[in-house]
């Protein structure tokens, strides 16, 4: 394959093992960003999620500066924020007072999602996910952290003015994409468990995008493709690390959810009905050995014209996800 090496990029939930406490999670989460920041990753997200025993990834903003204290050249960043549960004056003003800390390494990706059930989605409840409606609090947001706000209404957000806080749209479908490209904003697709529509999301951000809307940051645009990774030494250690991965989703599936497991014999994991359904949500993937995965991000990225790549990798041991990353720096030649 000649597809170039686009950058690549980390997707945490903050995983929490069976066995682990949250505060162990925690810091191993904060252990991976340190040493995506070290070996070359282009940018660290972290996804918005409640009401999971399995991750720890609630408090996205408080995350995010842990990460930025700790690094010192990587992106961090939200995978993303949930609009519907957040003001957006309290998002700008969150993600302004950021940039304050950390200057020019902070992404706000938003998305429209509650990222959890429906009860707690009503707890949490503070804009609506109707297009229209998060439209405008998009552009409320840009607007604020302008050096000149034009909007009408009498509020400023101080510590976001100025600070011009690149903004993200996070999508699974074409009507995702086309508010990315109706706001002119970059475009992150959640092909890794939503993969029955993402080509068409790709190909209708690309066909819709408008460089003189309101909110516009770019002139062209800007794709960011989900993909989840498990390396190992070899194919087969990394085809059973993929089991993890697989019970997790199984859990989804199932209703039966519970903290990450250790790796099993894939014929113990489920019924083989249950199993395809998994693996078919999980079909965006690259597994194996480093030679394995680069053959299967460059055709993926070929596939799919993506700009960049953002990986989310679950393993049952944290030390397993960090040799991961170093494997695949080392492959895809980051920080060369």
């Amino acid at each position: 394959m000649n597809a170039p090496h686009v950058p690549l990029s980390i997707l945490d939930l903050v995983p929490i093992s069976e066995g682990m406490s949250t505060r162990e999670a925690i810091t191993a989460s904060m252990e991976g960003a340190q040493a995506a920041d070290r070996l070359g990753y282009e940018r660290l997200w972290f996804a918005e999620h409640h009401n999971t025993d399995s991750l720890a990834s609630s408090a996205t903003s408080l995350l995010i500066d842990r990460a930025a204290s700790l690094t010192e050249r990587i992106r961090v960043g939200s995978g993303g924020i949930m609009l519907p549960n957040h003001s957006p004056l309290a998002v700008i003003e969150q993600f302004g007072t950021l940039v304050q800390f950390h200057g020019d390494r902070i992404d706000l990706g938003l998305g429209r999602a509650p990222g959890t059930d429906q009860l707690t989605a009503q707890l949490l409840a503070r804009t609506s996910a109707e297009p229209q409606a998060f439209i405008a609090a998009v552009e409320q947001m840009r607007d604020w952290s302008r050096k000149e706000p034009t909007g009408g209404l009498p509020i400023t957000a101080a510590v976001a003015r100025g600070t011009e806080v690149p903004m993200w749209i996070l999508g699974s479908t074409a009507n995702g994409a086309r508010l990315a490209a109706q706001l002119g904003l970059p475009f992150s697709v959640a092909s890794h468990f939503a993969p029955f529509q993402y080509l068409h999301a790709l190909q209708t951000y690309r066909d819709h995008f408008d460089p003189r809307a309101e909110a516009a940051q770019l002139e062209d645009p800007h794709t960011m493709v989900g993909v989840n990774l498990v390396i190992s030494e070899t194919d087969e250690e990394a085809q059973r690390q993929f089991t993890t991965l697989q019970q997790m989703f199984l859990g989804v599936v199932t209703g039966q959810r519970q903290k990450i497991q250790p790796p099993r014999p894939v014929q113990e994991i489920a019924p083989a009905h249950l199993l395809a359904q998994v693996d078919q949500t999980l079909s965006i993937k690259a597994v194996g050995s480093p030679r394995t995965v680069v053959r299967q991000l460059e055709e993926i990225v070929a596939a799919t014209g993506a700009d960049e790549l953002i990986l989310t990798a679950y393993y049952y041991d944290p030390a397993d996800r960090l040799r991961g990353l170093e494997l695949l720096a080392d492959a895809w030649g980051l920080g060369s």
